[in-house]
C-alpha cells in the first residue's frame, strides 16, 4: 500500500502486511500497566538490518497510550508516574545527571505548540546552584535543570540544531531531552499517545519537513526525544477508510493501490489535519510533560 507518514515506531512495526511476522533486527514487547490504565509497547531496533527495515535509527522507542492523557480533570498521577517510570529506564541514574530540556517548534501554531508550552512550565534550578552552593541543591534534592524553546528556523533563521550546539558547548549537560509535537498516521493516537526514545530526533520529519536530526551525534552528548503525535497526514485518513471499503468489495491489493494513486493529487500533499480541541489539549499534555520532568528531576509532587 501506498507510504502512509508516521513518525512513531510503533506505527511503522503495525505497518507491515503480516504485523506478526518476525522482523530481523526489531524486538516487539507489549504490555499493559492496570494502574496507569496505559498500553506500553517497547520497539527495539536492534541493528543495521531492523534500521533499514524500518527505516529508523538503531536504539530504543517506547509508546504509552491512554485515552486519559489530554483530559484535563482527570487524576492521572499514575500516567505520570508511569511515563516518568519509562524514562528513569531509558536513562539510569536520571536524577544525578545535567540536563537541558529543550521544547521545539512554533508557539504561534497550535498544534506545533506543544515543546514551546511545556518549556514554559519548566522549573529550572542551573543557576540556583551557581547562586546558593550545591549543598541548597542537595538540601533540597534538586538536579541540575536548564530549559530553552528554540523556535524554528522562519523566526530565527537557523536550525534547532545549531542553537542546541552553541548551548550545549556552552553550559556541557550530561543529557539532552527534546520535545517535539509528531505527526501520526492514526486519528485515534493523536493526543493520547507519547513517544520515549533515546535516538534524538528529526524535527518535522513525519510531515515531510526534516530539518538536521538532533542526536549524540550531532550534539556531543545523549539525547532522548519526548514527542506527541498532534496531526495526520489527510491522504493517510483517506487511504485507509478507501482500503477498508475496496477490500470489503472484492478488489485486491493492486488494484486498491492503483485506485488510491489516481485519487490523490498533489494539493493534498501537506493537508494535515488536528482535532477541534487541539489547544486545551496541547495545553493539558504540555503541563503535564513538565510535572513529569519536574518530579523527576526535582523530586516534585505530581
Amino acid at each position: 500500500m501506498s507510504e502512509r507518514k508516521t513518525d512513531l515506531a510503533l506505527e511503522v512495526r503495525e505497518s507491515f502486511p503480516r504485523n506478526n511476522v518476525e522482523i530481523q533486527g526489531v524486538v516487539l514487547e507489549k504490555h499493559y500497566n492496570e494502574t496507569a490504565k496505559a498500553h506500553i509497547t517497547t520497539v527495539q531496533i536492534q541493528d543495521d538490518r531492523g534500521s533499514r527495515a524500518m527505516g529508523k535509527p538503531k536504539g530504543c522507542y517506547v509508546t504509552i497510550e491512554s485515552e486519559d492523557m489530554p483530559k484535563e480533570e482527570e487524576d492521572k498521577e499514575e500516567l505520570l508516574l508511569c511515563i516518568c517510570g519509562e524514562l528513569e529506564k531509558m536513562v539510569h541514574d536520571l536524577r544525578q545527571k545535567s540536563v537541558l530540556i529543550a521544547g521545539l517548534g512554533n508557539r504561534q501554531v497550535t498544534s506545533d505548540s506543544l515543546g514551546p508550552r511545556m518549556a514554559e512550565c519548566i522549573f529550572v534550578t542551573r543557576h540556583l546552584g551557581r547562586e546558593l552552593g550545591s549543598w541548597f541543591m542537595e538540601e533540597n534534592e534538586y538536579g541540575e535543570v536548564s530549559a530553552i524553546a528554540p523556535g524554528v528556523m522562519a523566526q530565527t533563521g537557523m536550525e534547532a540544531v545549531e542553537i542546541l550546539q552553541g548551548i550545549v558547548k556552552k553550559t556541557s549537560p550530561d543529557l539532552v531531552i527534546v520535545v517535539d509535537a509528531l505527526a501520526a498516521r492514526s486519528m485515534s493516537r493523536l493526543c493520547t499517545t507519547i513517544q520515549i526514545t533515546d535516538t534524538g530526533i528529526s524535527p518535522g520529519s513525519g510531515i515531510g519537513n526534516h530539518r538536521k536530526a538532533l542526536s549524540k551525534e550531532s550534539l556531543g552528548v545523549p539525547v532522548v526525544a519526548v514527542g506527541v503525535p498532534t496531526v495526520v497526514d489527510a491522504r493517510t485518513i483517506i487511504s485507509d477508510h478507501l482500503e477498508k471499503v475496496l477490500s470489503k468489495q472484492g478488489y485486491n491489493e493492486d488494484e486498491i493501490e492503483k485506485f488510491i494513486k489516481e485519487v490523490f493529487h498533489e494539493e493534498m500533499e501537506n493537508l494535515y489535519v488536528t482535532p477541534k480541541n487541539i489547544d486545551e489539549s496541547v495545553n493539558v499534555i504540555a503541563k503535564d510533560l513538565a510535572k513529569v520532568f519536574n518530579h523527576c528531576f526535582q523530586k516534585k509532587s505530581l
